[in-house]
């Protein structure tokens, strides 16, 4: 079977949906697919394209058995509304017109950003092949949930776009149940939905003593370190973090707080930071999937945090995974689905989002070696039982089968 995929992050990108759809389509080809992926050139979060490449027109290339086709884009950093979305467009622009000469059989478009999935629906239509949505977001909702955007006559645009992709694609995968929930709200009949949520490999990440040459670099070596990993967006409220451990300075003096990433949000939380002079953080910029590791070994506890919205009681953040398979506790500012999951294999610590008092008594709460110990060994349950290889393959089986 061949299958085209379209998405607009892909490695050398590090980022959930790049690492999502790679470790998927190397499954699928070790499984006989034949599967070529259109993408744009690496330039995610910052918009600057990575070093060894360069945004022209079309560039073909091999990753682990998958055919990668490299398009042009309007390159721009992970901010900005207008800019984004001229961004999207142009990937949806090219990658639509990239795909016509590629033969297959079945065609993936992948969101947030639906105008991926466009290019799926008019590459269905011409070419006359099935084509599968998978929504990794609930797009353009989203978007107002952070204050990126008012409701206004754009997003309903987008609100009814969204319905016609629904409509359109041949079936949808969701990554959560709970997106699976509100497409039925939106009367997409629920025979028509997979999910098929986020995972760890777990070989890529196994349980490793701390990195001491990190430790040693970041002064860190005496510290019980709470570590986040990711982008440092207006959807992760994590200025709220800095706000609310500044009294640990005092309190709990062990305590260090190390943010590693970028973002549109991130010169921000350092000038926060600065200003109210916290000796308790540390800012890294985003580092490889091969350093990731290293970074991980040396937190103690995983930080995942969002703003406090009802958009995200449905979303998992694919970080509780690769920690979890680290054995890494999880401290968790988020309701809904994930604190469902964390709460059920005993993995980690959830506070209600933005509450400052409930986020440092649990902060405390998790380091405490009998409870730090016992979360410990829920993570790795929880890693086991969202296993990427497994996921990945009944995935292709539901592709195989529309």
């Amino acid at each position: 079977m061949k299958i085209l995929f379209l998405t607009d992050n892909f490695p050398p990108e590090t980022n959930a949906p790049a690492t999502r759809t790679f470790e998927h389509c190397k499954e699928w080809v070790a499984k006989g697919a034949e599967v070529t992926v259109i993408t744009g050139f690496p330039n995610f979060p910052k918009g600057k394209i990575y070093p060894g490449y360069k945004n022209k027109r079309i560039q073909h290339e091999e990753i682990e058995g998958i055919k990668v086709i490299r398009v042009w884009t309007f390159i721009a950093a992970n901010k900005g509304f207008l800019k984004r979305t001229l961004d999207f467009l142009s990937f949806m622009i090219s990658a639509f017109f990239a795909g016509l000469t590629v033969k297959t059989d079945k065609i993936v478009a992948t969101s947030p950003q639906f105008f991926t999935a466009l290019a799926g629906k008019w590459l269905s239509f011409w070419k006359r092949k099935p084509w599968i949505m998978e929504v990794r977001d609930i797009w353009p909702e989203s978007i107002v949930a952070v204050g990126a955007s008012k409701r206004n006559l754009i997003i309903k645009y987008f609100e009814w776009l969204e319905k016609r992709m629904y409509n359109s694609a041949k079936h949808i995968v969701v990554v959560t149940d709970s997106f699976k929930d509100n497409l039925i709200n939106k009367n997409v009949p629920k025979d028509k939905i997979s999910v098929f949520k986020n995972g760890v490999n777990i070989a890529n990440y196994p349980p490793i003593p701390k990195n001491q040459k990190v430790l040693q670099d970041l002064k860190l070596e005496s510290k019980f370190i709470f570590g986040y990993i990711g982008t440092h967006g207006m959807a992760h409220g994590l200025d709220f973090i800095l706000n609310a451990i500044e009294p640990l300075q005092k309190s709990n003096p062990d305590f260090h707080f190390l943010f590693i990433g970028d973002g549109a949000e991130r010169e921000n939380l350092i000038q926060q930071s600065n200003k109210m002079e916290l000796k308790n953080t540390t800012f890294l910029p985003s580092v490889t999937k091969v350093d990731v590791k290293k970074y991980l070994s040396v937190m103690d506890i995983a930080l995942v945090n969002l703003k406090k919205s009802d958009t995200f009681l449905s979303v998992i953040p694919s970080k509780i995974f690769e920690a979890a398979a680290m054995g890494k506790p999880i401290l968790l500012g988020l309701n809904g689905e994930t604190k469902g999951i964390i709460q059920q294999y005993n993995a980690g610590l959830c506070f209600e989002p933005e509450n400052k008092t409930e986020f440092i008594n649990t902060s405390i709460k998790i380091a405490e070696p009998s409870i730090y110990q016992e979360k410990k060994e829920g993570a790795f349950i929880l890693a086991q039982n969202f296993e990427r290889e497994k996921i990945a393959s009944q995935m292709l089986n539901t592709i195989e089968k529309v």
